[in-house]
């Protein structure tokens, strides 16, 4: 039974930890995420990079060396966001 409990306690620690960390990732501008990444990388990130949180940068990193393991909507919205950061920047 406190096998039980302490395990649902982690569980909600690490999605309270990854929730935060993604809106205070949100107000900064080279790691913001959208609710779209949110909605569709947050178990991924669990369950790719669990351990990296709630370090953005390292979160970040974890989920695009593990893109070929990544789902296919959380992958297509990371492909599209980068691509879109990399046009940003060769603008500049």
């Amino acid at each position: 039974m406190t096998a039980v409990f302490f395990n649902a306690v982690r569980k909600v620690s690490l999605v309270l930890a990854l929730t935060t960390s993604f809106a205070a990732a949100s107000s900064t501008a080279s790691f913001a995420f959208t609710s779209e990444q949110q909605q569709m990388c947050t178990g991924d990130a669990f369950r790719l990079c669990s351990s990296e949180i709630p370090n953005i940068p390292k979160i970040t990193a974890c989920m695009i060396k593990h893109r070929a393991d990544l789902s296919a909507g959380c992958r297509t919205v990371m492909d599209r966001d980068l691509a879109a950061k990399k046009g940003k920047l060769a603008a500049q």
